[in-house]
Formats: structure tokens, sequence, C-alpha cells
């Protein structure tokens, strides 16, 4: 996934600092993402640099406040559209897309199910019509093209899923705020082992 998309795309919501975005990085993706602070900051500093990003700011206790530029708001909503990645990335970067997405307010998560059920469902055709499926299932290949199918088929069974469960609560259920909520700076308490 992509760590700079899925920031642009909550700041859709507005203003925020770097620690927030890292506590609403990691709420969206239901925990699926962890990514170290620093590379938050580290890729707010590149997105401020590229001018996708500006200063808004700060927050009452001094900490830097982050907005979208026209541009920035652009990219996030193209990235939030649409359905290709980095080669191996299908997978991980549908599911963190499609879970950021339904998480946000004014974005049709409907749609974007629908356009990556359209993408796995062209992609098992494609395969299945593919010389190698037709003419050398076995060895290496045989084992791969069982590997893209297994892939297409999870998706397609997992997007059935998410239009039921929107389909049944409703989006706004999935919408979640800014959080206000201060996140803990620090070292975490070290872990005691049960007696």
């Amino acid at each position: 996934m992509s760590v700079r998309s899925s920031l642009l795309s909550i700041l859709t919501m507005g203003p925020a600092y770097g620690f927030q975005l890292h506590g609403e990085l990691g709420a969206r993706t239901a925990g699926r993402r962890s990514v170290n602070v620093g590379q938050i900051y580290g890729t707010l500093e590149r997105l401020v640099a590229q001018g996708a990003v500006e200063s808004a700011g700060s927050t009452t206790d001094g900490l830097p406040l982050y907005r979208l530029t026209v541009g920035g708001r652009s990219e996030a909503v193209a990235w939030l559209h649409g359905t290709t990645s980095s080669a191996g990335e299908d997978w991980n970067e549908m599911l963190e897309r499609v879970l950021i997405a339904s998480s946000l307010p004014d974005v049709d998560v409907g749609a974007i199910v629908g356009d990556y059920r359209e993408a796995w469902a062209a992609r098992l055709r494609s395969d299945a019509q593919t010389p190698a499926r037709l003419h050398d299932a076995g060895g290496l290949a045989g084992l791969s093209l069982a590997a893209d199918d297994a892939l297409a088929h999870a998706a397609l069974t997992w997007l059935d899923t998410v239009s039921a469960r929107l389909a049944a609560s409703g989006d706004e259920v999935f919408h979640r705020e800014l959080s206000l909520e201060r996140p803990k700076r620090g070292r975490r308490p070290a872990l005691t082992p049960a007696l």
C-alpha cells in the first residue's frame, strides 16, 4: 500500500498533524497497516516539497497541521477510485483502499467495489484464455496460474462480503471522523508476564 496515497486520502477530511495521521492510518485499516511514525513525517515532508500538501498552521499546543492542496486532493480521489496496483500488491492494496474508502464520508464505496469486481473478473476471464493455461498447465507455470485464480476468486468473495455488509448496514456505519484523541507519545510500557 502506498502510505502517500493513504495519507492524502485521510487528509480529504481536513487538516491533521503527523501523529494523528499515524493513528488514523492504523484505525482506518483495522490495524492491518502499521507504519513507523518517522515514515509518516518523512512522507509528509515529501508531500509538502512536491506540492500535494501544505501547512495549515498548528494545533493550540504547537503541533504542525497539514492540509491538501488542489493537486493533492485530485491525487487522493484518483487513488481511491483506481484499481491498479504495483506488481504483487493487488490484494493488499485492494483491501486497504476499500477499508480506507469505506471510512471516509462522501466516497461511493459501492462504485469502488464494483470497479474492483470488474477488474478481478476480467483477470479470471483473461487467465482462462492464456495459451499457457490451455496447453501447458503443468510445472511452475501451472502453479502460478492456480495461485492467480485462487487470488482472484478470494478477491471476488471478499468483495461480495463487503457489498453485503454495506447493503445490510449502510455506508455511514463505517464512516469515521478524524479522531480528536491525542495519541500517547513515548515508549509503550513493558509487558509484565502473567503469574
